[in-house]
């Protein structure tokens, strides 16, 4: 008769469908397609160390991936998903870290028995803190210190974020703990994979409120925007919801194959990361069904995370990478919806996920975009256009998406100026010193003359001519033959009726000029 003995590694991170049943590992590169309407994709895969499997955002905005396989922790800046700095040492299998206020982060080691203490600001190691019975799971508690889940020791340790020590007694869990997750109410809920059940604990007295029963394989738990608290189950491809006041489940919600990671993400929708299936699951919260059809992933996605920017990082434990996921854009408004046809106009769009966004105004490329940090918002600069209605395109990386006739262009009315210069003319006897009467138009917005445009001269009631403005924007009649009404009405009056231009409405003006005798 032969026994089977697993390893600590092999029981926290072995596929598994069912209690005590090992499933085969899925193909590298199989991907799971389910028919539908719409597939989101993930839009870039971040190659990083072995077995990657614990996730967590660092102050500074980038995230940090423990690769369990390699025993260290890498640095992915989210501007450019990519890999920066060297990798961080670690012990041996570090799984699922948190980083505390104080911006140390905390990787349970579950071989070594250890927890790795990281100094965000430098990515450098401070202490490594003893703990025994196969750590598996971080998660900070409302004092600033953490819990870690002992997966072969069935409870769970508190750590001083202050001093990085072991404080009070291990809290007794059910068997094989591991995803802890606080709710607003300061309880912390903890899966128990083995016992499949969710211990509740009162982390302001560390001591265990109740038990909760019914689950199958819990692996990791999140909280939704209602305080509730999603357990995602290995065993039966679905997440349990618990009631937090109560302590309760409230429903279940199916999902893809083998959930064995979840988090909510600021848009207020809880992800799995479906293990099994190779693909991600959204679950709306507010309804607590899925969205859509599943997005395929890399290779066995164990864990995730979503930025303030609503992009998800996906940890694909047999892929040694990391996929991101970027969601088709919204746009919900645009302000100020109208201007000039010269283009010019700084609009600001708001919607969702407008990270990495171009814009597109009437088909042509907006200028100076800039987004915020948490993709809600950009600013642009608009470029020329025709008069009416424009449709407004913005493009990410995750799609496009058009707000038809969502900025009108019009053509601005532009006050104008006309100078006359006095008839330079000796009147005994009658003599000319110039022979043209001249007009000078300008556009007083742009400060710019006008040309091409056309001037009426009269004197009195007589028209003595019109002529269009040259490229300086003056216009000229010759007073030779007109001398005489020009004396007999002490001088001239010159006037423009007004215009339309490709980008301006030219608003009519007039000026009058005297007689001098030099």
């Amino acid at each position: 008769m032969s026994t089977l003995v697993q390893s600590p590694l092999q029981a926290l991170l072995q596929t598994t469908s069912s209690a005590g049943q090992v499933m085969p590992a899925v193909e590298a590169g199989a991907v799971s397609r389910t028919a539908a309407p719409h597939t989101f994709l993930a839009v870039t895969t971040i190659p990083v160390g072995t077995n990657p499997v614990g996730l967590a955002f660092i102050p500074n905005g980038d995230l940090y991936v423990a690769n369990s396989g390699s025993s260290n922790v890498q640095t992915i800046d989210t501007a450019t998903d990519t890999v920066i700095g060297a990798a961080i040492p670690t012990g041996t299998t570090p799984a699922w870290l948190t980083v505390a206020p104080n911006g140390n982060a905390y990787v349970p080691n579950n071989i070594s028995n250890n927890v790795t203490v990281i100094d965000t600001a430098t990515s450098t190691v401070l202490t490594t803190i003893a703990l025994s019975g196969g750590p598996a799971a971080a998660a900070v508690i409302p004092s600033g210190n953490v819990y870690v889940s002992r997966f072969a020791a069935n409870s769970v340790q508190e750590i001083s974020t202050a001093t990085n020590t072991v404080i009070g007694a291990a809290i007794p869990t059910g068997s094989g703990p591991v995803g802890i997750a606080v709710a607003p109410n300061g309880k912390a809920y903890v899966a128990n994979r083995n016992a499949n059940s969710v211990t509740v604990i009162n982390t302001a007295t560390a001591a265990v409120i109740t038990t909760i029963p019914g689950f199958n394989q819990p692996n990791f738990v999140a909280i939704g925007p209602s305080g509730d608290a999603y357990v995602a189950n290995i065993g039966s491809n679905n997440v349990t919801v618990i009631n937090t006041t109560t302590d309760t489940i409230a429903t279940t919600i199916p999902v893809g194959t083998n959930p064995w990671g979840i988090t909510v993400g600021p848009d207020g929708n809880a992800y799995t990361a479906n293990r099994g299936s190779n693909n991600v699951s959204v679950i709306d919260t507010t309804t607590n069904t899925t969205i859509g059809a599943p997005i395929a992933v890399g290779n066995q996605p164990i864990a995730l995370v979503v930025a303030p920017n609503n992009k998800v990082y996906v940890t694909n434990i047999s892929g040694a990478s990391v996929s991101v996921i970027q969601f088709d854009p919204t746009i919900s408004s645009i302000t100020p919806n109208s201007g000039p046809v010269t283009g010019g106009t700084v609009v600001t769009i708001t919607g969702t996920n407008l990270t990495g966004a171009s814009v597109d105004i009437g088909g042509n490329p907006a200028t100076g975009v800039t987004v915020n940090s948490t993709g809600t918002q950009l600013t642009a600069t608009t470029p020329p256009g025709v008069p009416g209605p424009a449709d407004v395109t913005v493009t990410t990386p995750g799609g496009s998406t058009t707000l038809v006739g969502g900025f009108t262009y019009f053509i601005p009315v532009h006050a104008t100026s006309l100078t006359a210069t006095p008839a330079l003319t000796k009147l005994f006897p009658p003599h000319v010193y110039f022979p043209f009467l001249t007009a000078t138009l300008t556009d007083q917005v742009t400060g710019l003359p006008v040309p091409n445009q056309p001037i009426l001269f009269k004197a009195g009631s007589n028209v003595l001519g019109i002529a269009n403005t040259d490229a300086q924007g003056v216009a000229r009649v010759n007073e030779t033959l007109t001398l005489t009404l020009i004396l007999l009405n002490h001088g001239y009056e010159v006037s423009f009726a007004g215009a339309v231009t490709p980008t301006a409405i030219l608003s009519p003006s007039s000026a009058s000029a005297p007689v001098v005798e030099p």
